[in-house]
């Protein structure tokens, strides 16, 4: 058996095959109320020679009863042990707030999605103030003030962020008032963080990069010209 995987310590795409996968069932029953349970262990090794990393992975899950076995029923919990969230690796020029507000949302993201949301939301507003300089103020204005500089959706994307974050970060004038946010709309809001970090941050990096390697080529070629020997004319 093998899967499609992304390595969430390098990035890297590759097949998994039955040489980088192991995995485990511990079936007990005990006599808790919940019956016949199967606390399931999965790990996955990188395939990538320069990574090699591992992740561990668990679930708890129900077993039903069929003839003459067992088979899995509901996904009753499940943990990342190693690495601990979904948190992509993001490159050392990115600023060190936003960095941490990224990685901690994603950390709480399946214990507290609205912790999460809020996070998501001060990383956004870090972001923001960063990439753009602009003034500090509320979200609000803040994101306002970027309106005519990104396309419409994605400032419309950005404006949920900001709503959505409110929940945690505001309370609420009615305080009988309990607005959720669920594991998935959490996870939406990281993954437009994930989204600008690529458009803004790494982007410009990249492009910088670009330029300066052709200022580099044409320094090169302007040494290698004044280097020259001069052809010698014989009469």
């Amino acid at each position: 058996m093998s899967k499609s995987w992304q390595y969430p310590f390098c990035s890297h795409h590759a097949i998994i095959g039955t040489g980088n996968i192991s995995s485990g069932n511990l079936s007990f029953d005990d006599g808790n109320k919940y019956g016949k349970l199967c606390l399931r262990l999965e790990t996955i090794t990188c395939p990538n020679p320069n990574c090699r990393e591992f992740t561990i992975e668990s679930e708890l899950r129900e077993l039903k009863k069929t003839h003459p076995s067992y088979v899995f029923g509901n996904t009753l919990s499940s943990w990342k042990l190693r690495p601990q969230s979904s948190a992509k690796p993001l490159p050392s020029y990115i600023p060190t707030a936003i960095k941490e507000d990224y990685e901690e949302a994603c950390l709480i993201l399946n214990l507290s999605p609205k912790a999460s949301a809020t996070l998501a939301r001060r990383c956004l507003q870090g972001m923001v103030r960063d990439f753009w300089e602009v003034k500090p103020q509320n979200l609000a204005k803040e994101i306002e003030s970027i309106k005519d500089e990104v396309e419409p959706d994605t400032w419309e994307a950005i404006d949920v962020v900001r709503k959505i974050g409110n929940i945690g970060a505001h309370m609420e004038r009615d305080i009988d008032q309990i607005i959720e946010v669920d594991e998935n709309e959490a996870g939406l809001l990281i993954g437009l963080i994930e989204m600008l970090i690529e458009e803004w941050y790494i982007s410009r990096y990249n492009r910088q990069q670009r330029l300066e390697n052709m200022k580099q080529l044409g320094q090169d070629k302007d040494i290698q010209r004044r280097m020259k020997v001069k052809p010698v004319t014989l009469e």
